[in-house]
C-alpha cells in the first residue's frame, strides 16, 4: 500500500488534520475524514482525530487505500502547447473548453489525460485524477497553467501560491465602460447561498479576495482590462467584475452578457461571445529546484482576437 509522508511547515500550524490532509493531497474532506475513522492516516506514527490540530513539525503519514488506486488516469494523444518542460514541473497554455482533470461529466479529454500521455512522469500527491494540480482554470478559460511533475516541486508551488507570491495576470474584456482607468476590486467571496454551484460577494462566510486592474482600451459596448490576482478564490474575476456590474463578456453564469449590439458603418450589428472573454496571459513563480524567477506570457487566442478586432471597429 503505498504511502506519502508530509511534515507540517509554520504556516499550517493549529489547522485541523482533515483540512490540513485536504488541502495537501487534493482528496475531498469527507474522504479524508473517512480515512481517518479507517486508520489510514497517522500523525507522528500514532492515530488521531479529525479535530486534531498539527503543530509544525509533525509528521503526517497518508496511506492510499485501495479503493483510490482503481482510479487511474487513462493517457490520451492529445495535442498540447506546452510552453516549458523538466524534471520538476510543466506550463501550458490551455486551450478554452478543457477541463482541467477528470472529474462527473468529464472523464475524458481534460488536461490531466493529455499530460499523463506526453509527460514521462506525474506527481504522486494532489489526488488520483489530479496529480500535481497546484491552481486551475476554469473550462472556459484559456491561457497558461502549472503542473507539478515532482512531489516536492507540488509543495513548494502550493507555497508559493498560499504565500500570494505567484505573480498571475489575466486579459478580460468586460461589459461596458468601467468609470476609471484603473483599481482595486476588495470584496470577499464565498458560496451562494441560493446556488451552492456559485461564488458570491453576498455571502455570511467569504473570504477575503484582491483583485487589481487596469483599464487596455475602451470600446463603445464593452473595456478591455487588464486584471492581477491578490488572492485565488474560485471565480474570483467573473465574480468581481460581475459585482461591480461590469460582468465578463460571454460569462454565462455571472452576468449573461453573451452578446452585445455596437455600430458598424452606419448599422447595428451584434457581436455574439462564444464563451467567457478570460484568458490567463501570463504566470511567474519561482522554480522550485533552481530558485529562480520563471515568467511565460501568451497572447490571446484566435476567437478572444476575433471578438477583439470586431469591437475595434
Amino acid at each position: 500500500m503505498a504511502a506519502n509522508i508530509i511534515t507540517v511547515l509554520q504556516s499550517d500550524i493549529l489547522k485541523r488534520l482533515d483540512i490540513f490532509v485536504s488541502e495537501k493531497t487534493g482528496i475531498t474532506r469527507s474522504q479524508v475524514q473517512r480515512l481517518i475513522k479507517e486508520g489510514f492516516i497517522l500523525v507522528n506514527g500514532k492515530h488521531e482525530g479529525q479535530n486534531y490540530k498539527v503543530k509544525k513539525n509533525d509528521i503526517i503519514i497518508f496511506h492510499r487505500y485501495e479503493e483510490e488506486k482503481k482510479e487511474a488516469l487513462i493517457p490520451e494523444s492529445i495535442r498540447l502547447k506546452i510552453l516549458y518542460m523538466d524534471d520538476y514541473l510543466v506550463v501550458v497554455d490551455k486551450p478554452a473548453g478543457m477541463v482541467v482533470y477528470p472529474a462527473a461529466g468529464h472523464n475524458r479529454g481534460t488536461l490531466l489525460n493529455a499530460l499523463a500521455y506526453h509527460c514521462k512522469k506525474l506527481a504522486t500527491v494532489g489526488g488520483p485524477l489530479r496529480p500535481g494540480v497546484v491552481h486551475r482554470l476554469d473550462k472556459d478559460t484559456s491561457g497558461v497553467m502549472v503542473v507539478a511533475l515532482d512531489d516536492k516541486a507540488y509543495y513548494d508551488l502550493i507555497e508559493q501560491f498560499k504565500k500570494r507570491t505567484i505573480n498571475r495576470k489575466y486579459i478580460v474584456l468586460i461589459y461596458g465602460g468601467i468609470k476609471n482607468d484603473s483599481g482595486e476590486i476588495a470584496m470577499e467571496i464565498g458560496r451562494s447561498a441560493s446556488d451552492r454551484k456559485k461564488m458570491s460577494t453576498k455571502t455570511r462566510h467569504g473570504k477575503e479576495a484582491v483583485t487589481r486592474w487596469k483599464a487596455l482600451k475602451r470600446f463603445s459596448a464593452a473595456t478591455l482590462i487588464e486584471a492581477k490576482l491578490g488572492t485565488g478564490r474560485t471565480h474570483q474575476i467573473r465574480v468581481h467584475f460581475s459585482a461591480i456590474g461590469h460582468p465578463v463578456l460571454g460569462d454565462k453564469t455571472y452576468g449573461k452578457k453573451v452578446e452585445v449590439e455596437v455600430k458598424v458603418e452606419e448599422k447595428r450589428k451584434k457581436i455574439v461571445f462564444p464563451r467567457q472573454m478570460l484568458h490567463a496571459q501570463t504566470l511567474g513563480f519561482i522554480h522550485p529546484a533552481t530558485e529562480e524567477y520563471m515568467e511565460f506570457s501568451t497572447p490571446v487566442p484566435e476567437d478572444m482576437g476575433i471578438c477583439i478586432s470586431m469591437l475595434n471597429k
